[in-house]
């Protein structure tokens, strides 16, 4: 399958503080705070919703197609992905503004301050997607996660009117945005990607029951954190897929990012949505257990055992000779 993955493009600075943020306030000039707290460590890592995600494609031997907006700064980031099997000839370089980028700082007690700069995200609304799809010889699937919230509307837009297929994943977006952009972005999509908490705030935000979203999506795709998966589709009963043990856990940010990665490569892999969401849950298992969103090596022996062990010897059978 070709598929292209649109989302936010980003760099995350993460710091720590070691002592506590509420030392430092004053209750009676809270409304005049000017402070600096000096850290102990800074960690640049790489991140945004759609380079995850192609990450986790290229590992597992695909070469996703990265649609977003990033700033002149993204050379060196577009060489990681290109070496992990990453396209990304359609990532739009802002001439004016910078990547985007989360800058948080953590104290003793895990309180967290923090800032995001949208820069150059601003400007994915401008990405036309038939180029893309042109260059790629067509597109199979284009998943739309979160991004700049005007250029998820109209890239769902763009696909519905030129009937090419896409997953609805608005993810975070979903707390600035209102009732009838969400009904937009979820209406006739193949797939809609979501964990509990934003099921619940799609139904409450849309006035459609979990009934009626069913009827205006191919698959409904919901992530139950350690519980695993359910998939459901109108009129069949739903698949609950459940997680590998985890040796640890090191940092959960990124961990839906795999599960779709997985997800995807599963569908690419013309594997059942039950297999598909196992090799989810796997990739998933593996973020969950190292610092970073990108940071984790999928070593082959290594995967099929875990596999095996979490889903039966038939089930690490039919992925074997996907995996590189």
């Amino acid at each position: 399958m070709r598929i292209a993955v649109t989302g936010s493009i980003a760099t995350d600075h993460l710091m720590s503080f070691p002592g506590r943020f509420a030392d430092q306030l004053v209750a009676d000039q809270l409304h005049t705070v000017s402070l600096s707290f000096l850290v102990d460590t800074l960690d640049v890592r790489r991140g945004g919703v759609g380079p995850n995600i192609c990450f986790g494609m290229g590992v597992l031997g695909l070469s996703p197609i990265l649609v977003g907006a990033a700033g002149e700064d993204f050379a060196d980031y577009r060489a990681w992905l290109d070496r992990h099997g990453v396209d990304t000839a359609s990532v739009r370089i802002s001439g004016v503004k910078h990547t985007a980028r989360f800058v948080c700082t953590t104290d003793a007690d895990h309180n967290q301050i923090a800032s995001f700069y949208t820069g150059a995200m601003s400007e994915a609304r401008q990405i036309e997607l038939q180029p893309v799809a042109e260059r790629a010889g067509g597109l199979d699937l284009v998943l739309i996660s979160a991004d700049d919230p005007e250029a998820m509307v109209r890239h769902t837009e763009e696909c519905r009117s030129r009937g090419i297929p896409f997953a609805a994943d608005p993810s975070q977006q979903l707390a600035r945005m209102e009732g009838e952009d969400i009904r937009v972005l979820i209406g006739g999509a193949e797939y809609l990607f979501t964990n509990e908490y934003e099921a619940a705030l799609i139904e409450t935000k849309t006035g459609w029951t979990a009934e009626q979203i069913l009827s205006k999506v191919g698959t409904r795709v919901t992530t139950l954190g350690a519980q695993g998966v359910r998939i459901d589709r109108e009129g069949e009963e739903p698949v609950v897929v459940g997680c590998p043990e985890e040796d640890q856990k090191a940092d959960p940010t990124g961990v839906g990012d795999a599960f779709r990665a997985g997800f995807l490569s599963g569908l690419s892999w013309n594997l059942s949505l039950e297999r598909a969401a196992q090799v989810g849950c796997m990739l998933a298992t593996l973020v969950i257990e190292t610092v970073g969103t990108q940071e984790y090596e999928l070593r082959r022996g290594h995967f099929m055992e875990r596999f095996a062990k979490a889903y039966g010897h038939e089930a690490a059978g039919e992925i074997a000779p996907h995996l590189p």
